[in-house]
């Protein structure tokens, strides 16, 4: 089974931007849909972007529409956030997430999680 390793996280000014790193070990993520997830304290999980398999379709949440990129390079097994134009309200643990069985499986049913890696943003 896959594991998957956040990194990238920080503290950032307002309009600043960051980019998160997912790698992948123990499996190639050739057959894996990649999520990626915020939770903001007292507040349900969002699925904010996610990268499909072969095809690399990509979704995105009302909220990063046109400021985050999701991207996928398979020879380094990794899935990038860029995370442009941050505000305080993108301020949150950011998880990824994958299952064989797509994008837009139910959160509960997805199988792999990574540990979580903490955005702030704040001037």
């Amino acid at each position: 089974q896959v594991q998957l390793v956040e990194s990238g996280g920080g503290s950032v000014q307002p309009g600043g931007s960051l980019r998160l790193s997912c790698a992948a070990s123990g499996s190639t993520l050739d057959d894996y849909a990649i999520s990626w997830f915020r939770q903001i304290p007292g507040k349900e999980r969002e699925r904010v972007s996610c990268i499909g398999t072969h095809d690399g379709t990509t979704y995105y949440g009302d909220s990063v529409a046109g400021r985050f990129t999701i991207s996928k390079n398979n020879a380094k097994n990794t899935v990038y956030l860029q995370m442009d134009s941050l505000t305080p309200e993108d301020t949150a643990v950011y998880y990824c997430a994958g299952d064989l069985g797509g994008c837009f499986i139910p959160e509960r049913h997805i199988s792999v999680w990574g540990q979580g890696t903490l955005v702030t943003v704040s001037s």
